[in-house]
């Protein structure tokens, strides 16, 4: 009877566990499972974020390279000049601000861009007033392949050194030098269509159909090639000029080039007697060693016509030579002797002569402070000095 009892006493202990685990096992499933939805529902909600930040990350990025695409620059530069003519008497002491540019580009795809240079000249422009407003550049850009590069709209002509490259930053002196002010004459701009080739490593070709020069024939700015820029405002197209240059860059601090332009008539038809036919040569040589550079640069137009021959004006010829040398990022001290004749084809001796010497002293690789003596010899007696500011970005 005792082992009875004792053994409905262990079957009934034995089927009470069994029912406490099955309810825990039952509640455990429960949580299990509350749990698993938890983690499903935060899945979910995981790659909804995903989602949402690849979307924000796409129009970041849409966005920002939309920005990229459009660039914005400028220069400009401030001048003080104290300049004694000896032969007319006069002192020349002004302040002027000389330049303030914009540059506006846009690139359309990685081979279409736009680049545009609007520059206003003296401060102020209008009437009675000094400066102008002008458009320097806006062209089409288009990169065909790897070697043919063309160009379409206004742009600067492929010759000299600071025709392309004027910005303050980039040369010494305060003033551009005057054999390509006033013989190529930078800075020149023109309306057509460019092509650039690059024919091996270190060695292109530049060539350019554009809208030409018209020179004056009578006064005081006769066959003055300076003054027959027309800026491509309203330009006179009955004869257009025909450009090439060849640039060698191929040995490390060596830039070799020459540039040739021919136009049938440089006066646009004005010439009472006979067309006035010219053609422009120039080539240039810059070496670097270490932190000393020279620079020369010769240029030379021939003009056919009776008009011109008369003046002495057939032949307008200049050449200048430029060493500097850079202690370090900061300063750096130049000479220039510069020598040119508008007038070259005369039996008188006109040319002028120029040398200046100074320095540049860089606040910032884009802003430079610059000095400078300046004397002028030959048909010319001036001697003085000039300072300087200028920046780009």
């Amino acid at each position: 009877m005792k082992k009875t009892l004792l053994a409905t006493a262990l079957l009934s202990l034995f089927a009470s566990h069994q029912a406490l685990a099955t309810n825990e096992t039952q509640e455990l499933r429960k949580v299990i499972e509350q749990q698993q939805q938890v983690l499903q529902d935060l899945e979910k909600r995981l790659e909804e974020t995903e989602k949402r930040v690849e979307k924000t990350a796409d129009a970041v990025e849409e966005t920002g390279s939309s920005k990229s695409a459009t660039t914005i620059g400028g220069y400009g530069e401030l001048h003080y000049n104290n300049i004694s003519d000896n032969i007319k008497g006069k002192d020349k002491k002004e302040f002027d601000f000389h330049r303030f540019v914009l540059f506006v580009g846009h690139e359309f795809t990685e081979k279409t861009r736009f680049f545009s240079e609007l520059e206003v000249e003296h401060a102020l422009a209008g009437e009675g007033k000094k400066g102008e407003v002008e458009i320097e550049q806006a062209y089409i850009e288009h990169d065909f392949n790897q070697s043919f590069t063309g160009k379409a709209g206004l742009f600067l002509m492929p010759v000299g050194i600071i025709n392309e490259t004027h910005e303050p930053p980039a040369f010494y002196g305060v003033e551009r030098n005057p054999v390509e002010a006033d013989i190529i004459p930078a800075t020149w701009w023109e309306a057509g269509l460019a092509l650039n080739i690059k024919a091996a490593p270190g060695l292109a070709f530049d060539t350019a159909v554009t809208s030409g020069l018209a020179v004056a024939t009578t006064g005081d700015k006769a066959f003055n090639i300076r003054s027959g820029r027309q800026k491509v405002s309203n330009a006179k197209g009955e004869d257009l000029a025909y450009t090439a240059r060849v640039k060698y860059t191929a040995v490390p601090g060596l830039e070799l080039a020459a540039s040739a332009q021919y136009q049938s008539d440089l006066t646009q038809g004005a010439a009472d007697v006979d067309t006035a036919s010219a053609t422009l040569l120039t080539a240039h040589a810059i070496y670097s060693i270490q932190n000393f550079t020279i620079k020369a640069l010769y240029a030379q137009w021939d003009i056919d016509g009776k008009e011109a021959e008369a003046l002495g004006q057939d032949k307008q010829k200049g050449y200048y030579i430029e060493p500097s040398y850079r202690f370090n990022e900061s300063f750096g001290v130049f000479a220039r002797y510069n020598a040119w004749d508008n007038k070259a084809g005369n039996d008188v001796d006109t040319e002028i002569t120029q040398t200046n010497i100074g320095v540049n002293y860089w606040l910032h690789e884009n802003v430079v402070f610059k000095a400078d003596y300046e004397k002028a010899g030959g048909a010319k007696d001036a001697d003085g000095f000039n300072l300087g500011v200028g920046y780009q970005f």
